[in-house]
């Protein structure tokens, strides 16, 4: 049995020991013509990688492309001279650590390549080393930039130094516009897309390929290749679990799992939340209780490409940093509108992202799992006592004064929102703002044989019973009906004044 690649981006290691390599090269061959490339994806999805395996393509490697796609399909007698450049490592949380490390990085390249440079500025550093290497080898470059965004993403919560580090970066990058005589090919990788007008200004050439059909699989791992690739490994689990849990990242595309979820899954052989534990969305979630943003939403979120494309750290968008850090992803492009239908990938990142969402806004990561755990065991027992026990219970445990320093009594949406987040949080399937012929549905849960229809009505101090009595006046059950055999109607009342549930009615049909 072969070794599994766990944290390994280096192409050559892989080749030469005795890793899984799932074939990415027909990829390599797209840009064997050379150009100006860039490519976004969430962190922890092999974008490292496939750079590396761009710099041995470029560099002549041709033995550690043996049995691969690329081997009988490159033209094996040229090699380039490269240049590679990574932001992945360390925090980038000032501007001076990125110019050091700017430098650094330059004068470790011209130093290997034992070329003296005489600027001192990174950016005319870097455009000396590019003009020196091509005249050195009389052959274009092959610049590759990993991580490109990260010095922004660190200092993202410091406005100025995110600033400076963007305009830092934007000097730097810009060396390229001017060197199209000197370069074979650009690629830089990153997690966000930053505008191009804030960052990569006056270089009308760069080919954004994250969103793009024929790209769409250059990153992750396709159904078939997972089952193909890991065939030995795959037949000790539930493919339908695997594919609920890890599988659904789209980019117009065939979908795909994130290589380190299935890694991890392979070697713990447990299903846990790998990826997103390798991140916490603190950052967005702040952004959410700012703009007292309706969480139930995102499973169903409607946006333009400018919404997709042009982040900027002076004017950020939760729906932007939720798609670009891959918390949503593409369900559907309508063409005809030119807009995208966002949600979450999978069960992982719902499930995780909910919690987190409770755990940072009540600070009690106990009393939630708890929570949601008792509310699963409440829908899959069919016991609607308990459910409204394990909503009252997390409501009511919550400290008076936490509401006033919160201000959510101007948060309309804050206890569906709540509730919705527990659901997802106890891995069921929710589905948010559920469409029938008379209108929408706060919330359905399906577990089984069983749906559970929720409404939520927000009162000013009494119960008033309206919730469930809407439930039956458009009939939103109909949808339903043939389809499971218990169908539960539920409506849930909450109150500006108690700050809790006054009304909790429901009904089997």
């Amino acid at each position: 049995m072969k070794l599994l690649p766990i944290g390994i981006q280096t192409f050559e290691k892989i080749r030469n020991s005795n890793y899984y390599y799932v074939d990415k090269t027909m990829f390599v061959k797209k840009l064997e013509e050379g150009g100006y490339y860039f490519l976004s994806r969430p962190r922890r999805f092999g974008k490292s990688l496939f750079l590396d395996t761009l710099k041995e393509a470029f560099s002549g490697n041709k033995e550690l492309f043996k049995g691969l796609y690329l081997y009988d399909n490159w033209n094996w007698e040229k090699s380039y001279p490269i240049i590679k450049i990574s932001f992945a490592s360390g925090n980038i949380r000032t501007s001076d650590i990125l110019l050091d490390l700017m430098t650094s990085q330059v004068n470790r390249i011209s130093e290997k390549e034992q070329i003296n440079l005489k600027e001192k500025r990174p950016s005319q550093m870097f455009l000396e080393l590019i003009e020196k290497l091509y005249e050195k080898y009389n052959e274009q470059v092959v610049v590759l930039i990993d991580e490109y965004d990260k010095p922004i993403l660190d200092a993202i919560e410091n406005i100025e130094v995110a600033k400076e580090n963007r305009e830092i970066l934007k000097d730097f990058y810009s060396v390229l516009k001017c060197m199209d005589p000197y370069l074979k090919l650009a690629f830089l990788t990153g997690v966000s897309r930053f505008s191009k007008v804030s960052i990569f200004s006056g270089l009308n050439q760069l080919n954004d390929i994250t969103i793009d059909p024929s790209f769409a699989t250059v990153c992750g791992y396709t159904q078939s290749e997972l089952e193909n690739i890991f065939e030995d490994r795959i037949k000790d689990f539930d493919k339908n679990k695997i594919k609920e849990w890890y599988n659904g990242y789209n980019w117009l595309g065939e979908s795909v799992y994130n290589p380190f979820d299935i890694l991890l899954l392979f070697d713990k052989k447990m299903f846990k939340p790998y990826w997103f534990e390798t991140g916490t969305p603190t950052f967005l979630i702040k952004l959410f209780m700012k703009n007292q943003y309706y969480i139930p939403e995102l499973e169903n979120l409607e946006v333009g490409e400018e919404i997709l494309s042009n982040l900027d750290v002076e004017n950020i968008f939760p729906e932007n940093l939720l798609f670009q850090a891959g918390y949503l992803t593409i369900k559907e492009f309508m063409e005809e509108y030119g807009t995208y239908i966002l949600s979450y990938p999978n069960l992982e990142v719902r499930k995780s992202f909910n919690s987190s969402f409770l755990i940072y806004v009540f600070k009690e990561p106990v009393r939630v799992s708890k929570t949601e755990t008792n509310i699963k065991r409440a829908i899959l027992t069919k016991d609607i006592d308990k459910l409204k026990d394990a909503i009252y219970t997390f409501l009511a445990s919550i400290p008076h004064d936490w509401y006033r320093k919160n201000d959510i009594d101007s948060y309309e949406g804050f206890y569906a929102s709540t509730i919705y987040a527990l659901f997802n949080g106890a891995g069921l399937n929710v589905i948010a703002e559920d469409n029938t012929n008379k209108g929408q549905i706060d919330l359905s849960v399906l577990s089984n044989d069983s749906v559970y229809i929720v409404e939520f009505k927000v009162v000013e101090d009494k119960e008033e019973g309206t919730a469930l009595k809407q439930i039956k006046e458009k009939k939103y059950y109909e949808k339903y009906m043939g389809k499971y055999s218990d169908i539960y109607l539920i409506g849930i009342e909450f109150s500006k004044k108690d700050k809790n549930i006054v009304g909790f009615e429901w009904e089997k049909v």
